[in-house]
């Protein structure tokens, strides 16, 4: 059977596999970043500036895997007729680009199907997802590998300057490039605000401050007796909110990929600190009155308990907090992942 198609072509396969793999390398790279700040290994270090650098990472990290998924398709479609070649294994190699694309395929489906259903958080599954979408990430990027080392002689053919290049081939991969940007358009609006009013499948972009876990479903009740215990020392509501006051414009930046600024105003954790007889710039353990939560404690680096931007915050927009947002008290601090800005503080320890 012979397919003769422009879109076959083994110039459009290799084009649009060069744009693919650029789109999962930075997907990748970025979904690592976001990884690693969350589970950090002692010798990794995250800046607290510029205050909207997880922001930006992780909206193109989102972002990048969205327009992965109508290159993915027209790859997919593009090299379709080598499933109906015959012998189906003619030699290692070519057992070992089967092989890979096998696996690649189910893996960057994994991903982008998964992915999606996550930034809406609509999980059909029984599996943890951060630990499965990191795990079959490190197997796509192998697979990646294993088949550009294979196809590598015929990617370096195929991308030759065509100097008669087929009208056909070019509408294919035009076509292509138009799909992945309206894609792109449709849902950037999550991370960048002048996309907003034109990203209409943009998920969490209605006017207001987003909140993924509610008071009631982490089952926090606000007890009038509360104090937080800083290294040990008790502060009061009342203490906190006559200590002096900083305001800063913070995004919350979701893991999920969107993100919205909002005007906290609250206490520097380095003055907390300084308070209670701790030096500023030392790493501590935040913890919840959250009882079972995933993210119920957080570790702030030094970075950001020496940085003035890193605040116990008190109110938002210039009203106090509600419980949804962490009353009566939480934390927000530059750059750094949603599930990491800790609500419903009563306690900081010094690690």
């Amino acid at each position: 059977m012979k397919f003769t198609s422009a879109a076959h072509h083994e110039k459009a396969t290799s084009r649009i596999g060069l744009w693919l793999g650029i789109a999962f390398l930075t997907c990748f790279v970025t979904g690592l970043i976001s990884h690693t700040i969350q589970h950090p290994p002692s010798w990794f270090f995250w800046p607290s500036r510029p205050v909207d650098l997880y922001r930006i990472t992780q909206g193109v990290h989102v972002v990048s895997g969205v327009a992965a998924i109508p290159l993915l398709l027209a790859k997919l479609w593009s090299v379709y007729p080598k499933l109906f070649q015959r012998p189906l294994v003619r030699s290692l190699p070519h057992a070992l680009e089967r092989g890979s694309i096998l696996v690649l395929s189910g893996a960057a489906f994994f991903e982008l199907v998964t992915g999606i259903f996550n930034v809406a958080q609509n999980y059909l599954w029984s599996f943890y997802f951060p630990d499965a979408h990191y795990a079959v990430a490190w197997v796509a990027v192998g697979s990646i590998l294993v088949h550009i080392a294979v196809k590598l002689p015929v990617i370096r053919r195929a991308l030759r300057r065509d100097p008669l290049p087929d009208p056909a081939r070019r509408a294919f991969l035009r076509t292509t490039l138009l799909a992945s940007g309206a894609a792109v358009v449709a849902t950037a609006g999550v991370t960048v605000p002048f996309l907003r009013d034109v990203s209409a499948l943009a998920w969490r972009s209605a006017t207001g401050l987003p909140v993924n876990r509610t008071a009631a479903a982490a089952g926090v009740t606000f007890d009038p007796a509360w104090t937080l215990d800083v290294a040990g020392r008790m502060f009061t509501l009342e203490q906190l909110a006559a200590m002096p006051q900083t305001t800063a414009d913070l995004p919350i930046a979701c893991v999920e990929g969107w993100s919205q600024s909002a005007g906290w105003t609250g206490v520097p954790i380095a003055d907390l600190l300084a308070a209670a007889g701790v030096q500023p710039g030392t790493a501590v353990k935040v913890h919840s009155m959250e009882r079972d939560g995933l993210y119920r404690t957080s570790v702030l680096p030094g970075e950001h308990t020496s940085d003035p931007l890193t605040l116990l915050a008190l109110r938002c927009n210039g009203e106090v907090l509600s419980m949804d947002h962490g009353y009566p008290c939480r934390i927000m601090a530059p750059s750094r992942p949603g599930v990491l800005q800790t609500k419903w503080v009563n306690r900081l320890e010094v690690l």
